[in-house]
């Protein structure tokens, strides 16, 4: 069988996929939880053909046509997820805000990098373990508060202080969260010493440098096409293009994760005013084939195999760290920030939601070899722990309160 033909293998499991994924977000939409959920136990449910004796549904080939349209996937995630950032609401966000979105992502990284430094070696560990230790503190940094903010809006929340703060501090916390990830990667991929160090900081302050040039002529250049070709697909097409340059130039140039330069260019578009076609239309792209083969070759390469003691020891004080790490980073600086305790609480708690920026973080980390596959199935946990406890502690947190109209 040639190379060619051989990638016909690839069009069942897709179809399995797709089907699957579709059905669980279903699913998990019944029981209020994200769809991210969802395409991940699919991913699980059709990894397990893997083990039937003789199957040849899941061979070399499939999977490594799988994996490479899940590196296509997760670009487009963190490109959508770009667009979807309010640039004006972090203009608005005041120093409280700030103050809990850095709390969020120190004390939570602390937390993680403590966790691995106890199992993976200690304080005084070699460099490369160090790194690694760290990066599994930057994953713990990522907040999606999809399922927050569908709580609180349900529970007419959403506007007041408690929702405009968790949403506000959430957008800063994706931004540095994945500032500190493509630095920390560029780490590992230097010899040691002073001077790669300095070398990295310099290569990803020109990054951000290159950006906000193109950036800002990127934007003129899509004002002229938004006037002159107003809702045509050209939009859409020519912002894919902008995105899939930019990812690439910022990792073979610049040495930055090209999930970042995937995000950038998603953020520099959020001011178009056609960015809600771009959006759309890319969406449909992205959860047509490509988003669902991402968090559902999650699922399919997680392996429960080979797991010892150790291992689950590490794991579960690793989402002990994660779910503790935003209720005390987030929560304990709202207090400081004159909130009351129930509020403060509410914040620590809705910021505790992990989903996909913690899976793509995760697996950037396993394909550059800072950190071990094993925590794989620990972070899906995390996940679904988060995405169950969050709207019942909120919802609870409520139930003597009144729902606000104007959020209803």
């Amino acid at each position: 069988m040639t190379i060619t033909s051989a990638y016909y293998t690839l069009l069942l499991p897709l179809a399995l996929i797709l089907l699957s994924s579709k059905i669980m977000i279903k699913i998990c939409g019944r029981l209020n939880l994200p769809g991210v959920v969802g395409m991940l136990f699919a991913g699980l449910a059709i990894g397990a053909l893997q083990y039937i004796p003789g199957q040849n549904i899941f061979n070399n080939t499939t999977l490594a046509g799988l994996a490479f349209l899940a590196k296509i996937g997760v670009v487009l995630i963190m490109f959508s997820a770009g667009m979807e950032t309010d640039i004006k609401q972090i203009r608005a966000v005041g120093v409280q805000s700030i103050v809990i979105t850095l709390f969020g992502v120190l004390v939570p990284m602390g937390f993680g990098f403590v966790v691995a430094c106890l199992f993976n070696g200690g304080f005084a560990a070699s460099r490369d373990v160090l790194l690694s230790n760290l990066f599994y503190g930057v994953i713990l940094t990522a907040t999606s508060v999809s399922v927050t903010v569908a709580t609180l809006k349900e529970l007419g929340k959403l506007s007041g202080k408690v929702g405009t703060t968790i949403v506000s501090a959430a957008i800063l916390d994706d931004i540095i969260g994945i500032v500190v990830l493509s630095f920390v990667i560029g780490m590992k991929g230097t010899e040691k010493g002073a001077s790669s160090s300095w070398h990295v900081l310099l290569m990803t302050v020109l990054f951000f440098v290159f950006v906000a040039a193109v950036g800002f002529l990127a934007n003129k250049l899509f004002a002229v096409l938004e006037r002159k070709f107003p809702h045509h697909r050209l939009l859409p097409i020519f912002s894919l293009a902008f995105c899939f340059i930019i990812a690439y130039l910022s990792e073979s140039v610049f040495g930055v994760a090209d999930i970042t330069g995937a995000y950038f260019a998603g953020l520099f578009l959020s001011k178009n005013p056609e960015v809600s076609y771009i959006d759309r239309k890319s969406d449909i792209m992205s959860y047509m084939i490509f988003t669902p083969v991402f968090f559902c070759n999650i699922g399919i390469t997680t392996k429960f195999t080979g797991i010892g003691m150790d291992t689950v020891a590490f794991g579960v004080c690793f989402i002990l760290a994660g779910l503790l790490g935003k209720v005390v980073g987030c929560g304990g600086s709202a207090l400081l920030c004159k909130y009351t305790p129930k509020d403060s609480m509410r914040i620590g708690v809705g910021m505790m939601v992990r989903a996909e920026v913690a899976l793509v973080s995760a697996q950037k980390g396993v394909e550059n070899g800072i950190i071990d596959s094993s925590i794989m199935p620990f972070i899906v946990f995390l996940i679904i722990i988060t995405s169950f406890l969050t709207p019942v502690i909120l919802k609870n947190s409520y139930s003597k309160e009144k729902k606000t109209p104007s959020d209803s």
